[in-house]
């Protein structure tokens, strides 16, 4: 074949990716539920439209085009945020075809050129065109719309590769967050020298609305200042992904003699004891897993830090909202991607009776030990007089109960492995597990829903103490309730080691 036909065999393998997936079944439907909440989001986007535009129609001082492209860096900036949900990189998906006769600089620029070429590079167009025939149509004229329209999409189209080459970076190294937290204080360098003054952000807003400025006036700068950001973004992708791929493809393992601890204290606890060393263990030992461990902490660190230290999350919402997150990231980045880690080793698993359930066990132990640290950093608000510990006490117990019981379903559903260490040549990255969207959507918002619904009809008081009793009962029947996922597995334990094997 040559390179046109390999580019377009390889997009038609990309399509019927999602269906050869070993998660299909259970991603149809998931998937459908994710169209739904896309479908509040967009509904969302118009809302938007209808607001900025009011305030563009109203405004003496801003034209619409300035108003948008001052809020350009915000969008953007939400845009990059909401990626990481669903966007995998090119080279995560490169694994199937390195042991091809194709050249992998192909499959690294079919697959960019898929991730610019994608539908969900354009959903913010639900907000942009309801805006621009509102607000910029019959005002700029016809050619200015779609001036604005364009280079709005070329932005979006940079951003996307800015997104792949942060991404790329953290996955090789946490330390790397620092690139996008220099480069979005770069962008905010106006308000940043000013304070975060008023006269701060009237000076950012100004910069960036100089580029709305510019379209109105039919000055071609924008688009070509645009275009030459994704045209440098892409070369620069382009590089870091090969360069990523290239080096883990010719990595080799080097076994380092270390002193190892054997954490002797778990010996006592037999072998659900042996299971809970292998979860710390697996933690220390390997790289994705430590890496979302880490990440986890970083996030419960500075969730803690925002709610202790500052009055942002200080209204019923917030407060609540908050808290219950700040105890759930850990089961969220862990917990919905259950036996994924054990899927690299399952047969060995699979050879002796209830080894699953023991090993459910322990995961339930380490779970519920890691609230630990949460609980502890958020007692400087308790003490302060902010928070009620009842509050604490009842979230902490509710996430130990009700909502580790929703995300250890996932046990049942999972059966697709996680490289433990390899990160760019995975087979197939879990990011568009629509499954596990949807679970940890549940296992967040369920519980504000009630506790909302709790507090509109009683006292805080009595809502903590049903929130506590809830928990409570559920961590009291985790014996029935492991037993019960143990046993659910077991019936589709050939289904499991199939898409575990076929997904290493």
């Amino acid at each position: 074949m040559n390179r046109l036909q390999t580019i377009r065999e390889l997009r038609r393998h990309r399509k019927l990716a999602e269906k050869r997936a070993v998660n299909y079944e259970q991603n149809k439907t998931a998937k459908y539920v994710m169209m739904f909440l896309g479908g509040f989001v967009i509904v969302y986007l118009m809302f938007f439209a209808v607001m900025f535009s009011l305030i563009a129609n109203e405004s003496a001082s801003v034209t619409a085009i300035e108003l948008m492209m001052g809020l350009a860096p915000f969008i953007l900036l939400v845009d990059f945020l909401f990626r990481f949900l669903a966007q995998q990189t090119p080279s995560q998906i490169v694994k199937p075809y390195v042991l091809l006769p194709i050249p992998t600089s192909t499959c690294i620029d079919t697959f960019i050129g898929t991730s610019l070429f994608n539908w969900g590079n354009l959903i913010w167009f639900a907000m942009l065109v309801p805006f621009a025939i509102m607000s910029v149509l019959f005002v700029e004229g016809f050619w200015a719309t779609l001036g604005f329209l364009f280079c709005f999409y070329l932005l979006i189209l940079a951003n996307s590769q800015w997104y792949s080459i942060a991404r790329t970076l953290v996955n090789n190294s946490l330390f790397y967050w620092i690139v996008p937290v220099v480069v979005y204080a770069l962008v905010a360098l106006p308000i940043l020298l000013k304070g975060g003054s008023e006269k701060g952000f009237d000076d950012f807003f100004d910069f960036y609305a100089g580029i709305g400025t510019a379209i109105s006036d039919g000055s071609a700068l924008p688009y070509l200042g645009a275009l030459a950001l994704l045209v440098v973004l892409v070369f620069i992708n382009r590089r870091l992904q090969m360069t990523n791929v290239m080096r883990e493809l010719s990595k080799t393992e080097q076994t380092k003699l270390r002193s190892v601890s054997q954490f002797a204290y778990f010996d006592r606890f037999g072998e659900v004891g042996q299971y809970i060393k292998l979860e710390i263990k697996s933690i220390l030992r390997n790289k994705n897993p430590r890496k979302g461990f880490i990440v986890a902490t970083a996030l419960v660190l500075m969730m803690s830090i925002l709610i202790a230290y500052t009055t942002v999350y200080d209204g019923q919402f917030g407060t609540n909202f908050w808290c219950v997150y700040n105890f759930f990231i850990y089961g969220s980045m862990q917990l919905t991607k259950i036996m994924c880690n054990e899927g690299n080793y399952i047969d060995c698993l699979m050879v002796r009776r209830e080894n699953i359930l023991k090993l459910l066990k322990a995961k339930y132990i380490f779970s519920t030990a890691t609230l630990v640290f949460p609980f502890v950093l958020m007692l400087p608000p308790v003490i302060s007089g902010k928070w009620s510990l009842l509050m604490v006490v009842s979230y902490a117990v509710f996430t130990a109960g009700f909502q580790y019981f929703i995300l250890f379903q996932m046990a049942v559903y999972n059966k697709q492995a996680i490289p433990l260490n390899t990160k760019f040549i995975s087979k197939s990255g879990v990011e568009n597990n629509y499954f596990q969207v949807v679970i940890q959507i549940a296992g967040l918002f369920l519980p504000v829903v009630l506790i909302s619904v709790l507090l509109l009809f009683l006292n805080e008081t009595v809502a903590y103490i049903i929130i506590l009793s809830i928990g409570a009962g559920f961590i009291a029947a985790q014996p029935l309730w492991l037993r019960n996922i143990y046993n659910r597995m077991m019936r589709r334990k050939y289904v499991l080691m199939e898409g575990f094997r076929s997904s290493r």
